[in-house]
Parts: structure tokens; sequence; C-alpha cells
């Protein structure tokens, strides 16, 4: 497995909200944005979790995409 951080971004306001993480552990990704959301210390609540768990989505639909492919030629 590829040791290359992502990481997710969300614009709030004044507020900017980064989660990095490894390939591969988007399982502990979704834990942390459940957490955040939780944290009635921070501005970050479900709609913010709900748009970057939608955004990792994505980028995983994406990603698989791109290895069937390569799988196919």
């Amino acid at each position: 497995m590829e040791n290359t951080k992502q990481q997710l971004v969300l614009n709030k306001g004044q507020e900017k909200f980064v989660f990095r993480y490894q390939k591969g552990s988007e399982d502990q990704l979704l834990d942390a944005l459940i957490e955040q959301a939780r944290d009635r210390r921070t501005n970050f609540d479900w709609f913010d979790a709900a748009v970057l768990s939608f955004k990792l989505t994505q980028y995983l639909i994406k990603r698989a995409d791109n290895l069937l492919g390569e799988n196919v030629k």
C-alpha cells in the first residue's frame, strides 16, 4: 500500500478544517469526522461532516474507477 497522505479541507467562514489521513485509513477519517461533529466546542457540525464524507466518497469512487480501468488494459 502506498504511504501517501491525503487530505480533505473544508472552508467555513473564517475557519478552515483540514483532515489528513493515509490512503487505506478512510474508515478512521470517517470516525474523526463524526467525533468532530459531536464536539460542541467547534463550529464543525453534522452538515460539514456530510459534505466531507460525500467528497471522500467521490474521491474513492474515482480511485476505484481508475484502478478498474488499469486492470482492463
